[in-house]
């Protein structure tokens, strides 16, 4: 009876919390107090936030993939295979962030050997079956290491991994003794299950994604590994765009077509901290993905980071909604600094009436022109535009009120949570993602900024003025920053109203972001 207890008590997840799941609970409350209380984007920050909290517990049924094949991770040759068929394989509750290749355990040059042979005897005693009875050894969260897969061309990514290329570690584990070099790939449980077929054996030459080890369960995966589907495969930034389409009025930009300029202008941001990104080290791909952070633009570096630098979708992902929930934060204070109390008071004449007819033409035009300049980016373009031409139309209306309130309502709830769910702490506080955050925030500084610079140039040359406050704009928060315009005017001049001027640039800032996207994606995308 005691030991039932014992064996129910330990079979909580109390034992599975961690120093850093506190800390991102503190997060977490953060999110939630700034969309709650403060009111910044409660649309975007309540599921994000609340994603980070399921994120951050020793949950069951919600992020666990499925039990399924295991496959190789590069094209090269089997080193090792430690399942057998028959077995079992262990995979926790809770899996902390387990090293891709051999190199990636060694802490330095002078103590790699040591470093790598003391982690596979950790990892020995870790994942032995004794082991896993204990839920506190289990509570470190390594899976069994079911293979090792040493690639047929090296290409050492860093100076301590090219030190090692010729470098064998002698280890043990599994009763095995083993010979690894720095570049082998370590192929991990990724789910509890019973060893149905072993499809490789060591010395076999395998392909990249060649099937491994075959693994069973009864049990299927979470609720949030098929819901984020929609992020991995590209469905859910389309659809956001479909919505976005629909909800906005492309009346303001058709009638003042030099609002163009100022959505251009804001992609200088996007660009500054791509070659800032590079200069920290970051390659060119996730350069690309981290500067379109400053378009602030959620689903576009959603769409772009998982073309280019999937690894660094999360922290990307939240940067850019968090950052988009924060415009009535980070922008006022650089308009007000870059604008005089007179610029600020400018008011702009009302826009001329823009007919059905020129509505519709503009859809179907950009639609054709940007696909034809930039055809990675077709899926985001065409979604925007079918979404603004079912609004205007005037004949699809039940479609048009479906884009505009189920169907973004709805995919805005999945893709929040889908954001928030990649939110562990083992993948947060490091280095490089805290690195990431201050890009980005760096990026939207940038291309706020560019914005009301390029408004304030234009006017050198214009007769009728521009508000340079308006330039802010051009970034693709819709119409987030179209507001943070007109509240700031109207703190200078309380009659003055820019909201539909502000409208232009922020409608160009979603079709230049997304064109940017689409160049990087044609340029350093590898087809």
């Amino acid at each position: 009876m005691l030991q039932s207890l014992i064996d129910l008590v330990l079979d909580t997840g109390f034992f599975y919390v961690d120093w850093r799941m506190i800390v991102m609970w503190a997060v977490v409350c953060v999110l939630l107090y700034l969309a709650v209380f403060k009111q910044f984007e409660p649309l975007l920050l309540v599921p994000i936030a609340f994603g980070a909290l399921l994120a951050n517990l020793p949950t069951e049924g919600v992020v666990n993939k499925p039990a399924s094949y295991l496959v190789s991770p590069a094209k090269g040759a089997v080193v090792s295979v430690f399942a057998e068929k028959g077995g079992k394989v262990f995979a926790p509750r809770v899996v902390r962030q387990v090293p891709a290749k051999v190199s990636d355990i060694a802490l330095s040059k002078e103590t790699a050997q040591s470093d790598v042979a003391e982690y596979f005897a950790m990892l020995e005693d870790v994942t032995s079956a004794e082991a896993r009875k204990d839920t506190f050894k289990k509570s470190k969260g390594i899976p069994d290491l079911v293979c090792v897969v040493r690639p047929a061309e090296g290409n050492p990514q860093t100076e301590l991994e090219a030190a090692e290329a010729g470098v064998v570690f002698n280890v043990r584990y599994k009763g095995r003794e083993l010979s690894l070099k720095g570049e082998d790939r370590l192929v991990w449980a990724s789910a509890t299950g019973d060893v149905d077929a072993v499809l490789a054996r060591p010395g076999d030459a395998v392909a990249n994604g060649q099937k491994l080890v075959d693994v069973y369960s009864a049990r299927t995966g979470g609720l949030y590994y098929y819901i984020q589907m929609g992020v991995l495969l590209e469905i859910f930034p389309p659809l956001i765009f479909l919505g976005v389409g629909a909800l906005t009025d492309f009346g303001p930009l058709i009638a003042n077509p030099k609002m163009l300029l100022l959505g251009g202008a804001a992609q200088f941001g996007v660009f500054a901290t791509f070659i800032g990104a590079i200069w920290l080290g970051f390659t060119s791909q996730e350069a690309a993905s981290i500067g379109i952070i400053g378009g602030a633009d959620g689903p576009t570096s959603i769409f772009i980071s998982n073309k280019l630098a999937p690894h660094i979708l999360a922290p990307i992902a939240v940067a850019a909604y968090s950052y988009m929930a924060l415009v009535p934060i980070i922008q006022p204070p650089i308009m007000r600094a870059l604008t005089t109390e007179a610029e600020r008071k400018i008011r702009m004449k009302s826009l001329r009436k823009v007919s059905r007819l020129e509505k519709l033409i503009f859809a179907l035009v950009v639609t054709i022109f940007c696909i034809l300049l930039v055809p990675d980016v077709s899926a985001l373009i065409g979604m925007l535009m079918l979404g603004n031409f079912i609004r205007e139309c005037g004949v699809c209306e039940r479609l048009s009120k479906a884009a505009q309130n189920e169907t973004i309502n709805i995919v805005t709830v999945f893709l929040g949570t889908s954001v928030g769910i990649t939110m562990t702490g083992d993948r947060f506080i490091r280095v490089d993602t805290l690195s990431i955050l201050a890009l980005g925030v760096v990026a939207f500084g940038f291309s706020t900024a560019a914005g009301v610079l390029m408004a304030k140039g234009m006017n050198l040359f214009l007769r009728e003025k521009i508000n340079p406050l308006i330039g802010s704009a051009g970034v693709s928060a819709v119409p987030m920053a179209a507001r943070v315009s007109q509240v700031e005017g109207a703190k200078a001049d309380p009659a003055n109203f820019l909201l539909m001027h502000a409208m232009g640039p922020n409608v160009a800032g979603v079709i230049g972001t997304a064109m940017v996207a689409g160049f990087f994606i044609a340029t350093l995308a590898s087809h």
